[in-house]
């Protein structure tokens, strides 16, 4: 151990956070019998496993790439080369990885034993937790694992401090109970902590009817929608807001590894080559996690692969202090067990075959890939409006006019975004302050003319065949029945430059720009002064 590690203090006692559920929770006595069946020369007669030779699964073979296959624009330079993953049946004592007879069988809910030891040290290594006595428990995903936090730490009622734009699947999951989200307000950079003290110092429980939050759920890395991402600044001090207010903090973090570098027009920037980043270059990139600043063992670190290996694996990891780690793991022996036994087989197998620094020059080529991606969407937005710089004060990096407006002085600008720092996503706030359709929705009288005009919008660039998601899915929830009203006249709508080609993107935003056209009735002008 080094010296270093010796100043790292070990968790304090956080019980206090479980809820009565996780309290009530007892140990699967079935589970219990699964590590007595492991002692040697033990018979056993006790649990109902069925015989490993009825599985109708003889071996599995998997060809893959190597670390360093993707090139500089993130595609497989090729493809015909790799590497291929085995398992037997039976394991071969000269071999140390799970074999289908085990990966296939009932077993703890905490899964692979040498997967997990694997994660141990990659997260010892490279995230470096603030304090010591860190575990890691296998699961299904971060959406399984945020549905597991929730059950851990939240009762029926309870307010959960969220994102002013929230991710909606996490709040879907809590509503049904009657919690309650309390919106956290967000510029470019994401959560800001004075608003963050604002809203804890602030608390009044007669008012609020509720006890004060004790969980924040954020997405510190790219998020989800807006593609923000906190500064180290920005992390310390939220992390010192929740020690002096007692709040756990859940770092939902998928796209930790695609932090990217800033966005520069097509004249100023080089080529990127993923090759070009080592290991060791990239880790000193990365903003460091809550997870590292974490001297109490207060955050819960949700961690999946569904980013880096495929969503369709289902398989994450928790990383947390040990009690709560213990009670997660009560709650997944009665909920989902162990992660399937495919995935576990094969992540294990590719992460023990790459390696430590073979996984980190795998994700060191998608982030160079989702740069790359990041730039063509960016790249045509510049092409099909007129983006300037915003002025100071502005929550956004640019403002976007109309194409050929800006130099008349004729128009106001339409939308705001800034460069996404990361992840997969790009976020416009329209200004509907001059658009002639919102103006007569107002001028009639019109009840929530922002939504009714969004959900119009949306609707038109749907017949332009260009699909956006609409801001509105985002919204916080207040109560079952109501959500966070935006101020003024603006609505959102996220983009997505994860998926589609380059060809593909610029199409899209042509379609879009020509959207925009007509909603402001440009095209409509244009024609009038012919």
């Amino acid at each position: 151990m080094t010296s270093q590690e010796n100043l790292r203090p070990k968790s304090i006692d956080l019980s206090h956070h479980l809820n009565t559920l996780s309290r009530s929770r007892v140990p699967s006595p079935l589970k219990d019998i699964i590590k007595y069946m492991r002692e040697p020369g033990m018979i056993s007669l006790a649990g109902g496993l069925p015989h490993p030779s009825l599985f109708p699964y003889h071996s599995l073979r998997v060809d893959v790439y190597t670390p360093d296959t993707l090139d500089g624009h993130g595609q497989p330079s090729d493809a015909s080369t790799g590497l291929t993953l085995h398992s037997e049946k039976y394991g071969d004592r000269d071999r140390t990885g799970t074999d289908i007879s085990t990966g296939l069988q009932y077993t703890t809910s905490k899964g692979s034993e040498r997967l997990s030891s694997f994660l141990q040290k990659f997260t010892k290594d490279v995230l470096r937790p603030g304090f010591t006595d860190f575990e890691i428990l296998l699961n299904f995903g971060n959406t399984d694992a945020w549905s597991k936090v929730v059950s851990l730490l939240c009762e029926q009622g309870d307010y959960i401090l969220v994102e002013e734009h929230t991710y909606p699947s996490s709040q879907a999951l809590w509503a049904p109970m009657g919690c309650r989200g309390a919106p956290v307000q967000m510029d470019k950079d994401g959560i800001i902590p004075q608003a963050l003290e604002q809203v804890l110092g602030g608390w009044n429980e007669a008012v609020k009817g509720g006890k004060r939050p004790r969980l924040l759920y954020l997405i510190p890395v790219a998020q989800n929608p807006t593609g923000a991402t906190l500064t180290l600044e920005r992390k310390k001090a939220i992390y010192d807001i929740c020690v002096k207010y007692d709040v756990v903090i859940c770092e939902d973090d998928p796209y930790y590894f695609l932090q990217l570098p800033a966005y520069l027009p097509p004249e100023q920037r080089a080529v990127r080559i993923a090759t070009e980043m080592t290991p060791e270059e990239l880790l000193e990139f990365l903003v460091p996690t809550f997870l590292h600043l974490d001297w109490q063992g207060r955050v819960i670190r949700l961690e999946t692969f569904s980013k880096t290996l495929g969503p369709g694996n289902r398989l994450g990891y928790f990383i947390c202090n040990p009690i709560f780690a213990e009670r997660l793991q009560r709650a997944s022996e009665v909920m989902t067990q162990a992660p399937a036994g495919w995935s576990q087989i094969i992540v294990e197998e590719l992460l023990c075959t790459w390696g430590q620094e073979g996984f980190l020059r795998w994700v060191t080529g998608l982030r160079d890939s989702y740069t790359v991606r990041r730039d063509w969407m960016c790249d045509s937005l510049v092409e099909f409006f007129d983006v300037v710089s915003a002025p100071e004060g502005l929550a956004a990096d640019v403002i976007a006019y109309p194409k050929g407006r800006i130099s008349a002085g004729k128009t106001a600008p339409v939308f705001s975004f800034s460069y996404p720092k990361g992840g997969m996503f790009l976020w416009i706030k329209l200004d509907l302050s001059q658009n002639p359709v919102y103006q007569r929705m107002k001028a009639n009288g019109e009840a929530n003319a922002e939504q009714k005009w969004a959900d119009e919008f949306w609707m038109s660039m749907i017949r332009a065949k260009v699909l956006l998601v609409p801001g509105s899915y985002y919204t916080p929830i207040l109560s079952n029945d109501q959500r966070m009203k935006q101020d003024g006249a603006v609505a959102y709508f996220r983009l997505a430059y994860s998926l589609e080609s380059r060809e593909d993107i610029h199409v899209g935003i042509q379609r879009m720009a020509r959207t925009f056209d007509e909603s402001w009735e440009f095209r409509k002008v244009h024609l009038e002064c012919q």
